[in-house]
């Protein structure tokens, strides 16, 4: 399957222009302001943990807290009338904005809560309703040995890590893929189903990880480290960077039923573009399947009279 054709068939979700802020000076602040997590994050790695529970098994560190702060400090300092949607703040500023800043400080907190290294700052901005600048700040290595990789995309501008272009995989067989997935804390229907999926998929590709950092797990497929990613349940502030820099790296984004993806849905489906009809083959019945027994896969939130093309 060519680029070309992938381009056609799946509907890209990057926003057509960056408006009236050029894409140099938009990603310039976006970068800023994940780095500014980043550094909250790098400077909390090794130290112990303060950890609370938003649900049974939800975390929440005064990391996550700290990080969203530096961040939001970047955005308003810059653009002080933008809408922000954290997710430990929520949402704030004025709904008129074009722009919308989605934050997500610590991504993958349980691994960091473990020092387990698959976790990142994640900071996308759409602008009205789609994907324009991202930047995800991914942590490596370990204990003692903490480094980061920093991937960016503008909304045409072509997606790279820390500073070089990057592409997916061309591997086009599932059966020599390497595979990623995602459980959420909602131990429901979409959670048994997903884990049918991954039994499914475990048994005719190279593999299927489970990592636990969703905006880390779709960098990997725009580095070509692994083919494709699928999750359910996962909010705006986990894929608004992400999504953007698969986009432009050259990958294919959509939901799992394989409609047009907006960073509101409920479900996302990323790969390297020439498996991802192979993967929506058993995806997207799995997910029908769920909707016709009446799980709710309407948009997971949209801030009241924020403006979009949605």
């Amino acid at each position: 399957m060519s680029e070309a054709s992938n381009q056609r068939k799946y509907p890209k979700v990057g926003a057509k222009s960056t408006g009236s802020i050029p894409p140099s000076e938009l990603i310039e602040v976006v970068e800023a302001a994940a780095r500014a997590g980043a550094e909250v994050v790098m400077d909390a790695v090794n130290k112990p943990r303060n950890v609370a529970y938003k649900g049974l098994a939800d975390l929440v560190t005064d990391t996550d807290k700290m990080s969203e702060i530096a961040i939001l400090e970047v955005i308003k300092k810059n653009f002080a009338d933008h809408l922000i949607l954290g997710e430990e703040g929520g949402i704030a500023g004025d709904t008129s904005s074009d722009y919308l800043w989605c934050v997500d400080p610590l991504d993958g907190t349980t691994n960091f809560a473990h020092c387990y290294p698959s976790f990142a700052v994640s900071v996308g901005v759409l602008f009205q309703g789609n994907p324009a600048a991202a930047t995800v700040v991914e942590f490596v290595g370990g204990p003692m040995c903490w480094n980061t990789r920093t991937y960016t995309a503008t909304a045409g501008g072509g997606a790279f890590c820390n500073g070089q272009k990057i592409q997916p995989s061309k591997t086009d067989k599932v059966e020599q893929s390497l595979l990623v997935t995602g459980f959420g804390c909602e131990h429901d229907d979409a959670w048994n189903t997903n884990f049918e999926l991954f039994k499914e998929f475990t048994s005719i590709s190279r593999g299927v990880r489970r990592l636990g950092g969703a905006a880390v797990d779709m960098c990997h497929v725009a580095l070509g480290v692994t083919e494709g990613y699928w999750e359910y349940h996962l909010k705006p502030w986990d894929i608004a960077a992400a999504v953007l820099i698969i986009e432009e790296a050259g990958g294919v984004v959509t939901r799992m039923d394989g409609g047009k993806l907006c960073v509101f849905d409920k479900s996302v489906l990323v790969s390297n573009g020439a498996i991802h009809a192979k993967l929506l083959e058993r995806i997207a019945p799995a997910t029908e399947k769920l909707k016709s027994k009446g799980i709710d896969f309407s948009l997971w939130y949209k801030p009241e009279n924020y403006v979009t093309d949605l």
